[in-house]
């Protein structure tokens, strides 16, 4: 008899304000000096300012060291920073990349060696203690649903291969998801962000790990999302568009505790080559990869046309993947966003080697990577 174990443990404050209840918590849990992690460009935009306005009673840092593909070093820098304001908890407030190096500074703050040790396939990886500084995130962006995940994945300082510190202990203790926080967002970066967050649930529903749960929220989170994408990329102000494409993104998430596909084997290669932003890589390679995947498990993208409302079944569904990347602005292929055909022969290694293509439901080769990548160029 095989035992399967379910988890789904995040504490989550849904809903448009839900950043003006973070001081409270935070106090309530006995923490006052709070170092804010966050990315580069949002560290000066209005939003991060704004959101300061309402941690009174806090002493705060900020360290806004977090850019691009975040890497090792990141980390390391946000653990100095840690340190050196004397912090005792963690706020993570931006996009995917922020949050990824916001759940394991204190981590890297707390215990010794560097947090590459820590990755989950290290020959001889770190144990991590039961105790880590208090973390809280805000996402925003919809599209990684970083903010509900036991994963972060930062890449190697010098190859910018990606790796992943898993761990239950690196959740966050609760997540103020505020759509709020998404409405500056411009057009490109929600439309590749809001792939993400599709992707993240159609590649879930489509592992063949066994998972009803996750299948159930994938599903849902694919429903909620196709109907609002469009609408929160033309129409940047609609609340409810935003709160959908939150919702789906936070669901995206919490279904790939299954896992994830090819698409993701395939962008993650991208992110470390060529720097590719990891919501636009998924966008640019899952047409090409649904394709290949529908014979299959057909019935699977019958019923991913249901519950988007695509008429005609699975060949159907791709062609309206197809079609949702351009009504969103995101034409071209790889070779229109500087991805060159000298760069496949490093690409297909690290995709036939990522984690998430061993979930993928038809199994893929070296080769069959190949082919992937040159029919998406």
């Amino acid at each position: 008899m095989t035992i399967t174990r379910f988890a789904f443990p995040t504490a989550i404050a849904f809903g448009a304000g839900a950043r003006t209840l973070v001081a409270e918590h935070l106090l309530a849990q006995g923490c006052k000096r709070p170092l804010i992690v966050t990315d580069r460009a949002l560290a000066r935009l209005p939003v991060l300012a704004e959101f300061r306005s309402h941690l009174g009673g806090l002493a705060v840092a900020v360290f806004d060291g977090v850019f691009g593909n975040p890497t090792c070093a990141q980390v390391m820098a946000g653990a100095d920073a840690y340190r050196a304001h004397a912090a005792d908890c963690v706020i993570g407030f931006g996009g995917g990349a922020a949050l990824d190096v916001a759940k394991v500074v204190g981590l890297a703050a707390t215990h010794p060696g560097d947090i590459l040790e820590y990755v989950w396939d290290h020959p001889q990886v770190r144990p991590i203690g039961d105790t880590l500084p208090y973390f809280v995130a805000l996402p925003t962006t919809s599209g990684t649903g970083s903010e509900v995940g036991r994963s972060a994945v930062v890449s190697e300082n010098d190859s910018h291969v990606k790796r992943t510190v898993f761990s239950p202990k690196i959740l966050a203790k609760m997540v103020f998801a505020d759509p709020e926080l998404t409405l500056a967002l411009p057009p490109a970066i929600t439309a590749a962000t809001g792939m993400d967050a599709l992707t993240h649930n159609i590649e879930s529903w489509l592992s063949p790990a066994y998972h009803p749960l996750c299948d159930g929220i994938a599903l849902e989170g694919l429903r909620i999302g196709a109907r609002a994408l469009v609408t929160a990329v033309r129409e940047p102000g609609n609340l409810q568009a935003r709160s959908d494409m939150m919702m789906s993104s936070l669901m995206g998430a919490i279904a790939f505790q299954k896992d994830l596909g090819s698409v993701h084997a395939c962008a993650h290669a991208l992110g470390a080559v060529a720097d590719l932003h990891h919501g636009l890589a998924n966008a640019l390679m899952i047409d090409t990869v649904m394709a290949w995947n529908l014979e299959a498990v057909p019935h699977k993208f019958d019923e991913m046309a249901h519950v988007a409302g695509v008429a005609g079944g699975g060949y159907a569904f791709v062609t309206w993947l197809e079609h949702l990347k351009r009504e969103v602005g995101i034409s071209g292929g790889l070779a229109a966003h500087g991805v060159t055909e000298a760069m496949i022969p490093k690409l297909v290694p690290l995709a036939d080697r990522d984690f998430t293509s061993s979930t993928n439901p038809r199994p893929a080769t070296a080769a069959d990577y190949e082919r992937l990548f040159r029919q998406a160029m």
